[in-house]
């Protein structure tokens, strides 16, 4: 009797849908830099770093955080701070120091540090905000973003106020943009499936029980809190250099929503969740927007609806939250899993990947 396999267990067919596929569109993408596709796929991964960042500590700790726009905004002009040109800066941001005027580095260490400044405010921030539970965090971390606002609007000879800063280099390419993706990915990944991270699911799961076995679930939550601001940060610097303008008005509430309705959709509960949430995010929307110019609907012509786009993107969210609450990988982490396992790249070289991909074939015209 010949056993058979579902197709996911088929590392073979695994790195061709989740590996070979994407790589290919990556390249596709990256030989044609200016096209709107490009853009697209671009701006989804961004979203995928910011929703992988939120995923750790709304979906791993417990916790429920809604201020990703302020670390987003912080990581966006710290970055900047480093990669404009010495001209610009002493034109838009006088106030800045000497050195910091004069210097310019790549993005790769500007992002770095962008990312560090954020984790430093979230480790600032921490102490009181961690302490505070359920809808009563969520709401500090929504002042916070009015925080950094403020500080951003008021502070001109910085952040060049309310008119934000121009003439950032236009760095977030195809390639950048998607190592980042890769490593902030694998870094969470290995977080998640470390000591750590079975820590901090005890933590989410039971914190009473949690606290018994010896873990410090203030240390815990202040320490999850920095990791994903950190990565906030960078996700920040990353949007900033593809726009090439910032302002405050870049990172405030709506931009918070949305990185969370990314989180709920692709599912909280799973790293691998932000990468289809980042793509229902980013790509239904562009199919949707055409309606709001007016559409025929059984003959009739449907006049100009602006925002038709939000209201079924609102109905779509509200019927994944029914259907499939826990979103729609769940917990599962079938895309990293196959990513960062030599099983998946080793899987054209052994014969038995073949006969099971021939075994669900089997099954399947059965």
């Amino acid at each position: 009797m010949n056993k058979t396999y579902r197709i996911t267990d088929c590392s073979l067919f695994r790195l061709i849908v989740f590996v070979i596929v994407p790589l290919i569109i990556l390249i596709r993408c990256a030989m044609q830099p200016t096209s709107y596709i490009t853009g697209i796929v671009i701006t989804m991964g961004i979203y995928i770093v910011l929703a992988a960042s939120l995923n750790l500590i709304n979906g791993f700790s417990g916790m429920f955080s809604m201020g990703h726009a302020a670390f987003m905004a912080i990581g966006a002009y710290i970055a900047a701070f480093f990669t404009l040109a010495p001209q610009v800066k002493e034109n838009m941001t006088p106030g800045l120091p000497a050195w910091l005027i004069n210097l310019q580095i790549p993005l790769a260490p500007a992002l770095l540090i962008g990312g560090a400044a954020a984790a430093l405010v979230a480790l600032i921030v921490g102490f009181p905000v961690v302490r505070t539970k359920g809808h009563y965090l969520s709401v500090v971390t929504l002042a916070l973003i009015v925080v950094v606002r403020a500080v951003i609007d008021n502070q001109g000879d910085i952040t060049h106020g309310s008119r934000g800063l121009t003439g950032l280099p236009a760095k977030s390419t195809i390639l950048s943009v998607y190592i980042a993706v890769v490593v902030t990915l694998f870094v969470l990944y290995r977080i998640t499936h470390s000591d750590y991270g079975r820590g901090l699911i005890a933590m989410r799961d039971d914190p009473v029980a949690a606290q018994t076995l010896g873990i410090n679930l203030v240390k815990k939550k202040i320490s999850c809190f920095a990791i994903s601001a950190f990565f906030a940060g960078i996700g920040g610097g990353l949007w900033g250099h593809y726009l090439t303008t910032i302002s405050a008005s870049n990172f405030y509430f709506s931009k918070s929503f949305d990185i969370v309705e990314m989180s709920i959709i692709g599912g909280m509960f799973s790293l691998s969740g932000s990468i289809p949430g980042a793509m229902f995010y980013t790509i239904v929307p562009e199919f949707l927007a055409p309606l709001e110019s007016g559409f025929n609907l059984g003959g009739i012509r449907l006049p100009t609806m602006f925002g038709l786009s939000n209201i079924i993107m609102a109905v779509l969210l509200i019927v994944l939250i029914i259907f499939r609450g826990q979103g729609i990988m769940g917990t599962s982490e079938i895309i990293l899993d196959t990513w960062f396992s030599k099983d998946t790249y080793l899987a054209p070289f052994r014969k038995e990947e073949y006969q099971r991909l021939a075994g669900v074939f089997r099954k399947k015209s059965s």
